[in-house]
């Protein structure tokens, strides 16, 4: 099969798609349809993107759909005839109806070296975890979810300053080189995988907004982790002062060895300097203290730098509600 009878499209909404979308496009290989959330869908999905400034000037369709498994999306699927279907960046999990409408399979992207953390938001249980190594790895999509063929994997750090954000560009640099290097094994008529090794490691939960409630009592390191595992563009970790809900968008860990006798969520006080950047609030947790930099309310305003520090909140405590 050459590259030119290969029938191809694409299905994604989220960021971790974007280069490799562009960088099909920009080889000149020509997909039938790229397929898309719906305006109405895609505003309920976090690090969502569109795709019609990507798309603009090409001759590729772009449709939208509120569901890949309704009738009306694999009619249209069915109508394109397909060879090979990408699917990368995508939380609905297909159904058989769908996974049948390409003649040689449907590729998919999962953020994580599976076996290992299969299920939802891998990248941020990742964080929250507290790992330090993780990967991207490019399947063959099956009935069972994340189960499929392994094509390729990508391992990379997780550094101590990484954020849900960072991982995420690291995830869509990956799914860019995999899937360049795997286009000549396709249109050379080849389909590389190797079936996953067995492991009876459950699937990873589904994470919703109302699960980044901040628990105070976790140890430091515990806290940071959890921040920088929601931040943007996911809706965050969040505390309650006084009654009032804040996002907390940043914090920075205090050394292990910094002791704090204080009830967990107490705010020790303000830490100021001369850079911006720096200054925010000391915050007691179950065993150390992280440095909370910016905080954000649920009608958007943003507090950090010196606005952040000179609040007078020393001695008030964050609270589950």
């Amino acid at each position: 099969m050459t590259e030119q009878d290969l029938r191809i499209g694409w299905i994604g909404f989220h960021q971790e798609g974007i280069p490799a979308l562009r960088s099909l496009l920009d080889s000149g290989i020509q997909l039938e349809a790229v397929i898309t959330l719906d305006e109405e869908s895609l505003a309920k999905r976090s690090a969502s993107a569109g795709y019609e400034n990507l798309l603009a000037g090409r001759s590729v369709s772009l449709h939208k759909v509120q569901n890949i498994n309704d009738d009306s999306s694999i009619r249209l699927l069915r109508s394109l005839n397909l060879d090979l279907l990408f699917v990368i960046g995508w939380s609905q999990i297909l159904s058989p109806a769908v996974l049948s409408t390409a003649s040689v399979g449907v590729i998919g992207a999962h953020a994580s070296l599976l076996p290992w953390n299969r299920g939802c938001a891998p990248i941020n249980w990742s964080l929250i975890r507290g790992e330090t190594t993780t990967g991207n790895t490019l399947i063959w999509l099956s009935e069972n979810v994340d189960e499929g063929r392994i094509i390729d994997q990508m391992e990379f750090e997780i550094s101590p300053y990484d954020t849900c954000d960072t991982l995420y560009q690291k995830v869509a640099a990956t799914n860019q080189q995999m899937i360049q290097r795997l286009l000549p094994d396709l249109f050379a008529g080849k389909r590389p995988g190797s079936a996953q090794p067995h492991t009876e490691q459950p699937l990873l939960p589904r994470r919703r907004p109302s699960d980044g409630l901040v628990s105070w009592n976790e140890p430091a390191v515990n806290v940071y982790n959890f921040v920088r595992a929601l931040t943007r563009p996911y809706p965050g970790a969040f505390s309650f002062i006084e009654g009032k809900r804040w996002i907390v968008q940043s914090c920075a860990l205090l050394p292990s060895f910094f002791a704090i006798a204080s009830l967990p969520g107490t705010i020790l006080g303000p830490v100021v300097s001369p850079v911006e950047e720096a200054c925010g609030l000391a915050v007691s947790c179950g065993s150390g203290a992280v440095v909370i930099l910016e905080l954000e309310s649920v009608d958007g305003k943003i507090l950090k730098g010196q606005e952040l520090s000179d609040l007078e909140w020393t001695g008030k405590v964050w609270a589950n509600e």
